[in-house]
This record gives C-alpha cells, sequence and structure tokens, in this order.
C-alpha cells in the first residue's frame, strides 16, 4: 500500500485500540493488542506519519531508534533489592525501569496526556543481544519489569533487509505477534504531503515528468546509489532556504541530498533551467493579465518540459499567495473564538498563559506540524500585542486583518483566474490543463481556497475533463468487449 493508505491503517488501528466500553475497558484488551508494525524502504515517510497521526488525534507521542540503544539503556539496569518471603530475608536481583518506558511515564506527567504512541524506528536491525528483549516487549509489551502503560499503543518500523545491511528478518514467531503493514513507494500519494509542505515547485515539476527518479535504491560495486522521498523533501527546504539567502543551487548542494550521480546530475541541469524560466517568462505579467504575445508564442512552442516548468513556476507563485490567504483565515478563526473569552471578561494575560501552556506540550513531544506551529506563533504574536489594550482597540486591529485577508483573497483569486486564461489560451483542453487542475484539486490550501471563494474557470475545466475521462472509458471498454468479440 502507499503511504496515505498506511497512514489510514495506522488511524484506525489507534482509535479501535483506544475504544472503550461504558464501564472504561478497553473493546481489544492491551494484551491482545498488536503492535504495528510499519515496514518501507528508508525515506518513504514512515515516521512522518507517527507524528501527524500523534498531532491530529491530540494523543502523546515518544519516538526512539531502537539502534542506539544497549541491552542496559532498553532493559533498565541491574540493582539489588532486599525482600522478604515468609519468615526468610533475601537479596534479590531486579531491573531499574528502562529509559524508553520513563520517557512514556515523562511524557504523561508533562502534558496530562494519559494515551499515546510509542514509536520505536528500527527494530529489526537490534544488536543479538538485545534481540531477546524486543521479542519480549513486542508480546507482553514490557522491558524488564516494567509495563508500557494501559493507553500507550506501540507502533514500529523498519526496513527491509535489501536497503540496510545491518536488519535481519524476523522468524515466523515475532511476525506473529506484529500487525504487519508494508508500505511501497507511490510519487501520486506523496504528492498531497509535498504540497501540505510547499515542497518546492522545481522538485515536484522535475519528479512529476521523472517518477521513476521519486524512489530509487541501486547497489553498485561503489556501494548503494539512492534517491528517496526523504532526500526530495529535505532537498526542497535547503533550496528554499539558500534562495531566500541569494545563494546559488548547484550540482554540489543536490549531491549532498541526491546520492544517485545520475539523478542528481539530472536535477542539477534540470534545476537551472527552471531557475532561467523563472526570469525569461515574466511570471508576474502572466499572473497579472499583461503578458506580451511573444511569450504566449514561446510557451506555446515550447518542449513538454519546458512547458512543464513553467506551469510549476505559476503555480507555485499563486499558490503562495493562497496558502498566505488561507493561514491568515485560520489565524482568524482561532482568534474569535479567543476574543470572546476577552469579551466576556477574561483577562488576556490568561489566555496567553493558556495558549502558551498548549503550544509548549505539543512543541516538547515534537508533534507539532509547521503548519500547527505557524498558527500557534501567530495567535500568541497578535494576543501579546494587545496584552495592555481595550477591547475596542482589539476588536479594531482584528477587523483590520479580516479586511486584508479579504483583499488578498481577491487578489490571488484575480492571478488564479489569469493562470487558467493563459494556460486556455496557449496550450488549450491538453495535459497542461489536466496538470494544472489536478494540482489545485489535491493541494490542501487550493482545494480549500477555491470551495471558499470560488473559481469558475477550475469548475468549468474540472467538468470537462471528467466528461473527457467518461468517455475514454467508454472508448476503453468498448475496444475491450469489440477484442474479446474478435477473439471469440
Amino acid at each position: 500500500m502507499n503511504i496515505a493508505d498506511a497512514k489510514t491503517q495506522l488511524i484506525n488501528t489507534v482509535k479501535a485500540y483506544s475504544a472503550r466500553d461504558r464501564y472504561g475497558n478497553y473493546l481489544l484488551p492491551p494484551e491482545e493488542q498488536r503492535p504495528l508494525f510499519l515496514m518501507g524502504p528508508p525515506g518513504i515517510g514512515k515516521t512522518a506519519i507517527v507524528r501527524q497521526t500523534a498531532e491530529e488525534l491530540g494523543i502523546g507521542l515518544v519516538s526512539y531508534s531502537i539502534t542506539h540503544h544497549t541491552r542496559q539503556s532498553a532493559l533498565g539496569l541491574p540493582e539489588i533489592v532486599h525482600k522478604t518471603f515468609g519468615d526468610q530475608e533475601y537479596d534479590v536481583s531486579e531491573y531499574t525501569m528502562s529509559e524508553i518506558i520513563s520517557s512514556v511515564y515523562d511524557v504523561m506527567n508533562d502534558t496530562g496526556l494519559m494515551e499515546g504512541i510509542l514509536f520505536l524506528d528500527e527494530v529489526n536491525c537490534v544488536s543479538e543481544t538485545l534481540t531477546p528483549s524486543m521479542l519480549q516487549f513486542l508480546q507482553f509489551k514490557t522491558f524488564g519489569k516494567h509495563r508500557v502503560p494501559d493507553g500507550w499503543i506501540i507502533v514500529t518500523a523498519g526496513n527491509p533487509v535489501e536497503f540496510n545491511r545491518n536488519a535481519r528478518e524476523f522468524d515466523i514467531v515475532t511476525w506473529d505477534r506484529l500487525k504487519r503493514v508494508d508500505i511501497e513507494p507511490d510519487f501520486d500519494a506523496w504528492k498531497a504531503y509535498a504540497y501540505s509542505t510547499e515542497v518546492h515547485a522545481s522538485v515536484m515539476t522535475y519528479l512529476e515528468a521523472r517518477k521513476g527518479s521519486f524512489c530509487r535504491v541501486d547497489a553498485t560495486v561503489d556501494g548503494k546509489r539512492f534517491a528517496t522521498p526523504r532526500s526530495w523533501t529535505d532537498l526542497s527546504s535547503i533550496i528554499r532556504v539558500y534562495e531566500t539567502l541569494g545563494i546559488a543551487v548547484d550540482r554540489k548542494l543536490v549531491g549532498q541530498y541526491i546520492q544517485d550521480a545520475e539523478i542528481a546530475d539530472d536535477f542539477a541541469a534540470y534545476y537551472d533551467l527552471y531557475d532561467k524560466y523563472r526570469s525569461d517568462y515574466k511570471l508576474q505579467d502572466i499572473l497579472a493579465g499583461t503578458q506580451d504575445e511573444e511569450i504566449e508564442v514561446r510557451a506555446g512552442k515550447a518542449p513538454f518540459d519546458e512547458r512543464l516548468s513553467l506551469l510549476g513556476l505559476l503555480l507555485d507563485n499563486v499558490l503562495t499567495d493562497i496558502a498566505e490567504v488561507i493561514r491568515t483565515e485560520d489565524t482568524a478563526s482561532e482568534l474569535v473564538k479567543l476574543l470572546r473569552r476577552v469579551k466576556e471578561g477574561e483577562d488576556i494575560s490568561s489566555i496567553i498563559a493558556d495558549e502558551e501552556a498548549v503550544f509548549s506540550r505539543f512543541r516538547r513531544m515534537g508533534v507539532l506540524s509547521a503548519e500547527a506551529r505557524n498558527k500557534y506563533e501567530r495567535v500568541l504574536e497578535f494576543l501579546r500585542k494587545h496584552e495592555e489594550t481595550d477591547f475596542a482597540a482589539i476588536k479594531g486591529d482584528f477587523d483590520r486583518i479580516v479586511s486584508d485577508m479579504k483583499l488578498s483573497a481577491a487578489e490571488a483569486r484575480t492571478r488564479l483566474d489569469n493562470l487558467f486564461a493563459f494556460a486556455e489560451k496557449v496550450w488549450g483542453a491538453g495535459q497542461e490543463m489536466v496538470i494544472l487542475v489536478t494540482e489545485l484539486t489535491i493541494g490542501i490550501y487550493s482545494s480549500r481556497f477555491i470551495a471558499r471563494y470560488g473559481c469558475d474557470e477550475y469548475y468549468r475545466n474540472n467538468n470537462t475533463l471528467k466528461l473527457y475521462e467518461r468517455n475514454l472509458e467508454i472508448k476503453r471498454k468498448g475496444e475491450s468487449l469489440w477484442q474479446q468479440n474478435t477473439i471469440s
């Protein structure tokens, strides 16, 4: 299954394991709750979906890479305990609490969250000395004498043996104690995540044209060559920082993330052209609807890679505006709830303290997405700015934010309309329009923006493309029936 399906399986498992009857008993007793095992190539997003699940469900998260642990740190250290049995006294060897188990209790104490996920990565790479303890843990949820608290669900992960020389195949006894989820690379499923984290348009358009480079691991005489989803995501992040600082993005930088020389060479060359198109095509003129006829002619005659790059550049500009509108809208929605409390007489300082406590709690657990962190920071910035002002002044400033947001939304809508007008004039209802409508549909910001503020050209082209797809499907079915009849 792909990473999106795996996340659904993870969420469903957490919900099922957490469900209780009316007496407070778990519907599935903890001793029958098999640990989930996410099996997939490195960098595919296993850790990311665990973090996203914890954030979305509002539960705790403790993460460990088990390869960093020895038998002593995982199991605990031996100690001598004095005990009495009957009328005899004995010195008994026991273990201190495992660092892993104690970390779960620390999160419970710090956050007040009694349910969560204990995530152990690379469990099929544990040392031989730790293997028996790990088998006991997977079966009984204990390290030494200490058990994972009820309400905490164990999720594990690992790489297939062909990706990691330290990985080993589990035997049937171990597999029979796990709920196994196998994850395969799938670019289309990854795209939804990529849009939510604003992966750089050069990466998106490159992979759209060269999907075979999305996740590749090859063994050579010189070692392994690879490009993984994590490689592309991290490369995207550093590209954005380099561009902000005015530092050149070159082959040396690309090769530090994409450790397959052939793919790194190809992407570096692609990025150079992509960067050139950014200035050559005068993007802001296109989005303002004032482009020269020369630009239209060039775009219409351009090879597909160039057209895809141009479309990616235009989309990136529009989506940046759209994302800012949606973020401001989300911040405003959160502020409305908090300002009602101020209006009812609650001290704004206490509201700030509450928000800071919640923000700090989730930040310590490491489950906050960049989007959630951004919202908390914006809300707190507004509240702190008005800590000493009266409600009328606060409301006036809030109303200005909403008014500016509506103006920004109208401007973004105009730029989106101009993008559609350009695409229709230059490329018609071809593959470029299919890509444009598809990207807007799957983007979390763009889909919300269009639903909220509308876009007639999007709806019209989307309906046309759906009709086109239905006609193709009818044609394929007709050809299939004709072939069957011919064969018979």
